[in-house]
């Protein structure tokens, strides 16, 4: 097993062994610790990269294909679909970075950097936004904002501001240097050693806080109200829509919450509120690196789900398809079930 050591621009503050910045008086490990095979993870990455860059591809041409029966929903999935496209792009630079060292300069350190940063807060908001969305659609009964889309334009404005603001620690620390322990070039935050420590705590807190726990709690609020109005009713079409928002919003905690707890035992290891030692210390940095790619598999998942669950995004994509000329009608009549014009309701996204 190679030992691998990150310097992506999620999680990499935590990954550097010297832990001085957090506690003076740690013991120092003298055994090599264990990590994640190279080869195993460049091969992850490079099919997480393709998976998604084809489904979030596909997401986005349903999406754009709906023109007058989009809704407003349908308009937060298709951003969320370009911001895990545009994280999917990064993976293979990381890929190369892991392979080897940094070979692309600070420019392309600091843009990669910093995109990794902006989608990664995107898309959080924007399934955030989805639940409010569902929320006022269903609990509250309203569509002014589904009925006015420049709105929902401005919301998703909006969010990819606050992602771009967010990110801007990240976009201005990173630079490309050359590492003094080892001699290779790497991309990471040139910091001081005095001020590296507050730098990580800053970051951590900022990613617990705005990049998961206060828009879970947000997802929590909203579906809560919402299923249950949904259950007291008996409109079986919005029991399908919530169906596969809500294992959208499963998929977003089975894959980030692993490492925002890891994350948070680590925080509290290095800041001497929990007991150190070698072996624990190993354990929470294999578990840091694990939890890391199962995180990054996210930006894959969600176009899995609208293929095997939505079926409304099925019938869309196949009628696309035929448009367009790609499929032939016996292929359209076989496979697609039901009517893409059979919702019983407004509130109801086509796309899912």
């Amino acid at each position: 097993m190679t030992k691998i050591v990150f310097n992506l621009s999620y999680l990499d503050e935590y990954n550097d062994t010297d832990y001085s910045d957090f506690e003076d008086n740690a013991s120092p490990c003298h055994q090599d610790p264990v990590g994640l095979n190279k080869g195993a993870l460049i091969s992850t990455y490079s099919a997480v990269c393709f998976l998604s860059l084809l489904g979030n591809t596909l997401v986005i041409y349903v999406v754009c294909s709906m023109k007058r029966r989009r809704t407003s929903t349908d308009v937060y999935l298709m951003h969320l679909a370009v911001a895990d496209l545009l994280f999917s792009l990064t993976l293979p630079f990381w890929a190369v970075y892991i392979n080897s060292q940094w070979i692309f300069g600070t420019f392309m350190c600091k843009l990669l950097s910093g995109l990794q940063e902006a989608t990664f807060y995107g898309g959080v908001l924007l399934l955030a936004c989805i639940s409010v969305d569902r929320y006022l659609a269903i609990v509250k009964a309203t569509q002014v904002i589904s009925q006015k889309r420049h709105l929902v334009g401005v919301v998703c404005g909006g969010v990819w501001l606050g992602a771009g603001l967010l990110s801007l620690p990240i976009l201005v620390q990173r630079e490309a240097f050359e590492a003094e322990s080892s001699g290779e070039l790497v991309c990471h935050e040139n910091l001081t050693a005095e001020t590296m420590g507050e730098w990580r705590v800053g970051v951590r807190v900022l990613r617990h806080t705005v990049g998961f726990f206060l828009p879970l709690a947000v997802m929590i609020f909203c579906y809560g109200f919402t299923m249950a109005t949904l259950y007291r009713g008996r409109n079986s079409q919005k029991h399908k829509v919530m169906r596969v928002i809500l294992c959208v919003v499963l998929a977003f905690v089975v894959c980030w919450l692993p490492n925002n707890v890891t994350v948070l035992v680590d925080t509290l290891m290095r800041g001497g509120l929990m007991e150190e030692t070698c072996d624990f210390r190993n354990r929470v940095e294999l578990a840091l690196q694990a939890t890391q790619v199962l995180a990054f598999l996210h930006c894959a998942v969600n176009p899995i789900l609208y293929a095997f669950i939505g079926q409304k995004f099925r019938n869309q994509l196949l009628s696309a398809l035929f448009k367009h000329g790609l499929i032939s009608k016996k292929v359209l009549s076989t496979y697609r079930r039901g009517s893409i014009h059979s919702s019983n309701s407004r509130n109801t996204s086509v796309t899912l």
